[in-house]
């Protein structure tokens, strides 16, 4: 990491995490660390959930699955994702929350990268983070 170069694995690297590879969370010093953008590897089990719905946002989303079946809730109607590459995005002041129908993987792009959004921890389903 000396040279500004980071190689990982996201499987292993999100578990340390909560699953956010990159953001204004890491170091300062640390390639991974971002104010322009967050970056996620999400895997979730059958019947996740996020306990908390989203209210305020003040970023922008996309999220896309690499495998499973991973329902996104928003104000008056759901989107389901059940093909890899299926994905969706939604903007500022859009609020949400999502389940995991299968076991999923997914990928979320935020920007920017926003302190102070973060669930407590023991918030979530049967996921921490």
């Amino acid at each position: 990491m000396d040279d500004g170069v980071y190689v990982g694995n996201a499987g292993k690297d999100a578990a340390l995490d909560r699953g956010w590879l990159l953001g204004h969370f890491k170091d300062v010093d640390d390639p991974r660390h971002s104010q322009a953008v967050e970056i996620k590897w999400g895997v979730h089990s059958r019947g996740d959930e996020r306990a908390q719905w989203v209210e305020n946002e003040r970023r922008t989303a996309l999220l896309v699955l690499i495998s499973g079946r991973f329902r996104v809730d928003f104000p008056g109607h759901s989107v389901l994702l059940q093909e890899q590459g299926d994905y969706v995005v939604w903007g500022r002041d859009v609020g949400h929350s999502w389940v995991a129908e299968e076991e999923s993987v997914l990928l979320t792009v935020r920007w920017p990268s926003v302190p102070g959004y973060a669930v407590p921890e023991g918030k979530w389903g049967s996921l921490p983070g």
